[in-house]
Order: C-alpha cells, then sequence, then structure tokens
C-alpha cells in the first residue's frame, strides 16, 4: 500500500502516519515528491487498517500497489530517480547526463589501473570500473587482486575524481568493498543471492545491480526489491546480456528493457555492451544503440592492452575507441535532450 499525503501536508503530520503505521508493525519508506509526499507501507499488508488510515489528517488517500516490487514500482514513485555516484566529478545515473563507467574488468596491477583510470577520464567518463575481487567459471583463472585491487582502486580516485564502482561477491566483502568503493556492484551471478542483497541494502552507498543470465524482468526487479526493503534505495539497475541459443556473440543483448523499466519502474537503468556482446568491434555499436533507446549510462570494459588482459580482452575496447566513442554518443544524446 502507499498513503498518498495532501499537497503541502506538514512534517509533523508525515511522522504521525509513519508511527501509525509501526504500532500496526508495518515499516516505512517516506518518498518526498516535488509536489507531494508519498509514504511506502511496507510488511504484511493484512495488518494495515486502510479504513483508519484514510481518516488520518493529511492523508489524501491510500491506494494498494499492483507490482510486486512495490517500493521501484512507478506506482510508488512517479519521478525517476537520479543516484549520485560518488567521486568528486558529480557523475550521476538518472539524470540528463548519460553515465559512463569505463574501466578494465580486473584490476591487474597499479600501472596498469591508473593508467586507464587516466585515459577513461580524459574520454569523458565519470566512473571507473574495475574488479579487485573476480567470479570467474574455472576455479584456476585469475582471482582479482583482493584487497590490494580495492586500495590501487581508491588511488585512481583519489588522483582522477572518478567514482569507483567494484563488484561485491559475499557478506564478508560487503564492509571491506564498502571501505574503498563508492559503488558496490552485484554480479548476474549474485542477482539473487538475497542474503547479498539484505547486506548491500544495508549499506547507504549505491548498489549497480546486473541483472541474471536468465533474469526475467519482474525477477530483476524482485531482486532490486531486496536492495530497496532495507533500507537502501540508491539501486542502478544494469542490463548484461541474458543465456539464449544464439551463439554468435557471448550473450544477447535486449536493448528493449530500458524503454520498458522506464515504464514500470523509477529507477536508473544502465548497459552493459561488454559483458553484453562479448565482443570488442559490438562494443561501439550496441553503446550508441544503448543511449538512442534512452539508457541512463554505459559500463564498459576498457583496456590499454586488450591482447595481454588477465581477463576478458577480447570484449575490452581500447582507450582510442572510448575517445572517438564519446564524440558520437554525444550527438545521439543530443538528439534525444540529454548529455553524454
Amino acid at each position: 500500500m502507499i498513503i498518498v499525503m495532501e499537497l503541502g501536508a506538514t512534517q509533523d503530520k508525515v511522522e504521525h502516519v509513519t508511527r501509525l503505521l509501526r504500532e500496526m508493525g508495518m515499516r516505512e519508506h517516506v518518498i518526498v515528491g516535488t509536489e507531494r509526499t508519498v509514504v511506502a507501507a511496507l510488511g504484511d499488508e493484512r495488518k494495515l487498517d486502510v479504513g483508519r488510515m484514510e481518516n488520518v489528517p493529511g492523508v489524501e488517500k491510500v491506494m494498494p500497489v499492483l507490482a510486486p516490487y512495490k517500493m521501484a514500482s512507478r506506482e510508488t514513485q512517479r519521478e525517476r530517480s537520479n543516484i549520485p555516484l560518488g567521486g568528486s566529478l558529480g557523475g550521476s545515473a538518472g539524470g540528463k547526463k548519460v553515465a559512463v563507467i569505463a574501466g578494465p574488468c580486473s584490476v591487474e596491477d597499479r600501472s596498469q589501473l591508473l593508467e586507464i583510470a587516466h585515459a577513461v577520464k580524459e574520454a569523458g567518463a565519470t566512473a571507473l570500473r574495475g574488479g579487485a575481487f573476480k567470479p570467474r567459471t574455472s576455479p584456476y583463472a585469475f582471482q582479482g587482486l583482493g584487497e590490494k585491487g580495492l586500495e590501487i582502486l581508491a588511488e585512481a580516485r583519489e588522483k582522477t575524481g572518478l567514482a569507483v564502482v567494484t563488484e561485491v561477491m559475499s557478506i564478508d566483502q560487503v564492509a571491506l568493498v564498502g571501505k574503498y568503493a563508492d559503488v558496490f556492484q552485484v554480479g548476474a551471478r549474485n542477482m539473487q543471492n538475497y542474503n547479498l542483497l539484505w547486506a548491500v541494502g544495508e549499506q547507504r552507498k549505491p548498489v549497480l545491480l546486473k541483472r541474471g543470465l536468465s533474469a526475467t524482468l519482474e525477477e530483476f526487479l524482485l531482486a532490486a526489491e531486496y536492495v530497496m526493503s532495507r533500507g537502501n534505495s540508491q539501486v542502478i539497475l544494469c542490463e548484461r546480456g541474458i543465456r539464449t541459443f544464439e551463439n554468435y556473440c557471448r550473450n544477447t543483448l535486449p536493448l528493449a528493457i530500458v524503454p520498458e523499466v522506464h515504464r514500470v519502474s523509477h529507477l536508473p537503468i544502465v548497459v552493459d555492451p561488454s559483458q553484453g556482446t562479448g565482443h570488442a568491434h559490438l562494443v561501439p555499436d550496441m553503446c550508441r544503440a544503448a543511449v538512442a533507446a534512452g539508457a541512463d549510462g554505459l559500463i564498459i570494459e576498457c583496456h590499454n592492452d586488450p591482447e595481454h588482459a588477465l581477463t576478458d580482452g577480447a570484449q575490452s575496447i581500447t582507450p582510442t575507441t572510448l575517445k572517438n566513442l564519446m564524440v558520437t554518443l554525444k550527438r545521439i544524446a543530443a538528439a534525444i535532450d540529454r548529455d553524454a
């Protein structure tokens, strides 16, 4: 249920509503819009006395939320969320400017990451990606540098101002990753790791949530709901391709999800064309298509020496390619009244 407050309802009236919800055994999520405030009632709705709430001073109406994802739904919040990424450059996901998050799949060493960080900043990126912990299909493949990689990412942020986006793989890594990163990335394999989603939901940093390899849109948004239900509303959805019968690319990148997410949810959505295709030569075109479709951002694998990358070199573009790509992305963004 959502409780829609009257236009101009005071803070005291909103707080009275939240106290009543707690008395009924519910939790509240207050959303302050440009025109009015909405209070989402979370929990077992059988405990909610609708008639009593409708008669509370300052309440305009009480409405059911039809979508199973309550807090992520457009029914709960009409205005699109704009989520700051961190760093000193002031980037965000969900505003007029298309966020570009770029960097290597994994942090390999200090000189490699710092070189790429300066290059992607020069190209126009607002955030740096790079894995310190890497979930690999083979247990014998490079697993990342761990905390040393996080320290290198933090140094890169200090030197460039780029926000740091990096993956957290388990509950016991949350505190460590949170110490260094600006944005928690939850990978596709962990989209339905509900304990991990709850753990990052208890943090107060943005969460970039990647779609599972075979997840439906509803499952994807319900995963976001797990994070939001613990108090962290800063969720950025990420479409990274799904597994289909097709074999000319690593995954199939379904860009129709972008306008559909905008229709049913207020959360921003970014697109990962590197994982979505698996081939560097397809990445620039899919970046352009994603921006044209209305994506709020891109997360791109960029490496200064893809041939010798320890992970995912085949789908990594070079800094020069990224710089040239940004020129065309700016034109496409301008055509749909956005910036890049």
